[in-house]
C-alpha cells in the first residue's frame, strides 16, 4: 500500500503533490483527498493510503483519532502527518519539527533565553510556540481570540512586544494592521504562497519555503521511511 496523500478542505492550491513527486522522482503516488466531512476523509486514508499528509481543518481531529501520538502531538493537541504501522496509526507534527529545525540552525542551537513572539496561534502558531519553548525560548502568544490563563496577548500587544523581542514567528495568512511598521531582529514568516512581511523591518527574514521545506523533508521521511531529494524539492519553489 505504497500510496500517499493529503486530506483537508479546501486543498487544490496545494504544493504538496508536487514537492512529493520531487522528493521521490515520481516513484510513489500522491493524490489530494479534498472531502470536507473528516470521518469520510479518515476512512478513505484508512482504506487505501499508507500515510497521509494533513492540514485545515482537520489537524486536531487527526490527534485525537490516531492510536498513538508522538511526543509533539501529546503536547500540541494537533498532528499533519498520519501513517499506518503494525501497531496501529501514528500521528506526528511535522510543523513543529520543521520551525524547531529553522530556529536551531538560525541561532546556531544557542537558543536558550532567546524572546520568541508567536502572532497568530492556529495549527502552525500552536505547533511554532511548542517548538521554541522546547528549544529554551522565551515565548510570548499574541492571538485574536486571547486568554489570560494561557497568557495570550491580544494582536494590539504586537508592535510594542516585538521591540522586546529576538524573533517574531508570524502565523497568520495576511497582513493585519497591527504588524505594520513591526521593529525586530529576526522574522520567520509561516505562510509560502502569499508571503506578507517580506519588506518588513528586520535584520533577517526567513521565508516561509523555508519552514514548508525542512516540515516536508522531515514529514516524507516519516511517511515513507526513505530519506527524500532535497535539492528536487527545492525547485518546486522556483
Amino acid at each position: 500500500m505504497d500510496k500517499y496523500g493529503l486530506i483537508g478542505y479546501p486543498i487544490s492550491h496545494s504544493l504538496s503533490p508536487a514537492l512529493f513527486n520531487a522528493a521521490y522522482n515520481g516513484r510513489y503516488s500522491y493524490e489530494l483527498i479534498e472531502i470536507p466531512d473528516f470521518d469520510e476523509a479518515w476512512a478513505k486514508f484508512d482504506r487505501e493510503y499508507r500515510a497521509v499528509n494533513v492540514t485545515a481543518p482537520f489537524k486536531v481531529l487527526a490527534a485525537r483519532r490516531a492510536d498513538f501520538l508522538a511526543p509533539e502531538v501529546k503536547t500540541i493537541g494537533a498532528a499533519n502527518i498520519l501513517v499506518h504501522r503494525e501497531e496501529g496509526i501514528v500521528a506526528h507534527n511535522s510543523d513543529y519539527l520543521g520551525v524547531s529545525g529553522v530556529l536551531a540552525e538560525r541561532f546556531s542551537a544557542a537558543t536558550s533565553g532567546i524572546r520568541a513572539l508567536i502572532v497568530g496561534f492556529g495549527g502552525a502558531g500552536m505547533a511554532a510556540a511548542q517548538a521554541a519553548r522546547d528549544l529554551g525560548m522565551d515565548v510570548t502568544v499574541c492571538n485574536r481570540t486571547t486568554s489570560k490563563a494561557e497568557g495570550i496577548r491580544p494582536l494590539s500587544e504586537v508592535r510594542m512586544l516585538a521591540l522586546h523581542s529576538d524573533v517574531l514567528i508570524y502565523n497568520i495568512p495576511q497582513a493585519i494592521p497591527e504588524i505594520e511598521g513591526v521593529k525586530v531582529p529576526v522574522i520567520l514568516e509561516a505562510c509560502y504562497s502569499r508571503p506578507c512581511l517580506r519588506d518588513a523591518c528586520c535584520s533577517v527574514y526567513i521565508p516561509g519555503t523555508a519552514w514548508h521545506l525542512k516540515q516536508a523533508v522531515r514529514g516524507y521521511e516519516l511517511m515513507s521511511g526513505e530519506v527524500p531529494d532535497t535539492e528536487r524539492m527545492k525547485t518546486v519553489y522556483d
